[in-house]
C-alpha cells in the first residue's frame, strides 16, 4: 500500500492551488486558515505545543525524505556520469581505431618462395615465428587468409557500413571485441521510458507502451559486466540517441547481426583494424605469407609449400634415376 507521504492523489489539486495562490508561503497559509476555520486543530490540542509539534513532526519526516531522495538522485547521476565517461572513451578508441585503418588500408599481401628450406627446417621455423606473434597480428592473420579463401565467392549478406548495418530504427558498428548499438528516440524521451536489458545472449530494446527496437537472441555471447548504454541529445537530428556497448566474449570474432532474427552482414567484407603485414619484421612477415598462402593452397585442394617441395625433389630424384621403377612406391 501507498504511504500516505507518498500518496499523489492530490498532487494535482495541490498545484493548482500553488499556481493560483501564486507560490510555498501562501499556500502554507491558506491550509493553516482551512485548519483554523473548519478543524478544531488550534483549539483542540491536548496541551499548547501539541499542534506544532504536529506540524513540525510533519516537516521532519518529509525533510528526511527528500534528503534520501537528494542522495539517491546524486549517486545515480555520479554513475551515470562515470558509465558516460566510459561509454565516451570507448567511442573515441572505436574512432581512432576507424581513423587509422581509412589512413593506413591493408596492405596487399605478398607471396613468398621459401621451398628451398628443408621441410623440418621450414616446420619449425613456422611455428617459431607463430609462437613470437601478438593476439592483434594473429587476428590480422587469420581476417587476411579467410578473406583469400573466400575470393572465389563474394559470400552472402547485405555489404557493411562501418562493420555493421543501417536498419529503420537503429544502426549498430563493430570492431573485434565491441558491438556497438544506436538507437535514435524522440527529443523528449526520459530514461524512465526506456526498457533496456542485457543479458548474456538476449537483447532487448524498447520504449515503455511501444513496440520493441530490439528483441530477441544474439548471435554469440557478451560479458554481461562490460556492457553499458547511456542516452543524449543529438541536435544535429533532432533527437536523442541511445548508445549500447556490447563487449565480447569472443573478441576474435566478426559479428553478422545483433540479433539472430534481423539481416545478416556479408563479414568477408568487413574492414579489420588489425596490424598490417608491413608491421611485421622480415623473418615473421616471410612466415606468415608462408601460412597464408599454405591455407589458401588447403582450401583450393592444393599441395602446400612444403608437401609441394617434397614433390619437387621426388620429382627430380626421379629424372636423375630413370633406371629405377617408382610405379608401385608409396609417396607418403
Amino acid at each position: 500500500m501507498t504511504a500516505p507521504m507518498d500518496d499523489e492523489r492530490f498532487d494535482g489539486m495541490f498545484l493548482q492551488l500553488a499556481q493560483q495562490l501564486g507560490g510555498i508561503d501562501p499556500l502554507l497559509d491558506s491550509f493553516f486558515g482551512f485548519m483554523r476555520r473548519k478543524t478544531d486543530f488550534f483549539t483542540g490540542a491536548v496541551s499548547e505545543g501539541a499542534a506544532e509539534e504536529t506540524v513540525v513532526k510533519a516537516f521532519r519526516k518529509n525533510k528526511a525524505r527528500a534528503d534520501e531522495e537528494k542522495r539517491e538522485k546524486e549517486a545515480k547521476e555520479k554513475k551515470r556520469k562515470a558509465e558516460e565517461e566510459k561509454r565516451k572513451a570507448r567511442v573515441q578508441e572505436e574512432k581512432a581505431k576507424q581513423q587509422k585503418m581509412e589512413a593506413s588500408p591493408m596492405e596487399d599481401e605478398r607471396i613468398v618462395d621459401i621451398t628451398d628450406a628443408p621441410p623440418a627446417a621450414a616446420a619449425a621455423s613456422t611455428s617459431a615465428a607463430a609462437s613470437s606473434l601478438s593476439d592483434e597480428q594473429k587476428s590480422a592473420i587469420l581476417t587476411e587468409a579467410k578473406k583469400e579463401e573466400e575470393d572465389e565467392s563474394e559470400g552472402k549478406g547485405i555489404t557493411p557500413i562501418n562493420n555493421g548495418a543501417v536498419h529503420d530504427r537503429y544502426r549498430w558498428t563493430q570492431s573485434l571485441d565491441t558491438l556497438m548499438v544506436y538507437v535514435p528516440v524522440p527529443l523528449d524521451t526520459k530514461t524512465k521510458q526506456l526498457v533496456i536489458d542485457i543479458k548474456k545472449k538476449h537483447l532487448t530494446v524498447k520504449l515503455a507502451g511501444q513496440d520493441p527496437v530490439l528483441m530477441g537472441d544474439m548471435p554469440n555471447a557478451v560479458k554481461m559486466e562490460d556492457c553499458f548504454w547511456s542516452i543524449e541529445d543529438d541536435p544535429k537530428v533532432g533527437k536523442r540517441i541511445i548508445s549500447i556497448t556490447l563487449t565480447k566474449l569472443n573478441q576474435m570474432e566478426w559479428w553478422k547481426h545483433v540479433i539472430t532474427t534481423e539481416p545478416e552482414i556479408n563479414t568477408q567484407k568487413v574492414e579489420p583494424e588489425n596490424s598490417k603485414l608491413s608491421d611485421l619484421d622480415g623473418d615473421t612477415r616471410q612466415t606468415v605469407e608462408k601460412m597464408m598462402y599454405d591455407q589458401r593452397q588447403k582450401a583450393a585442394g592444393l599441395p602446400t609449400a612444403d608437401e609441394q617441395s617434397k614433390q619437387d625433389m621426388l620429382k627430380k630424384f626421379m629424372e636423375q634415376h630413370p633406371e629405377m621403377d617408382f610405379s608401385k612406391a608409396k609417396i607418403c
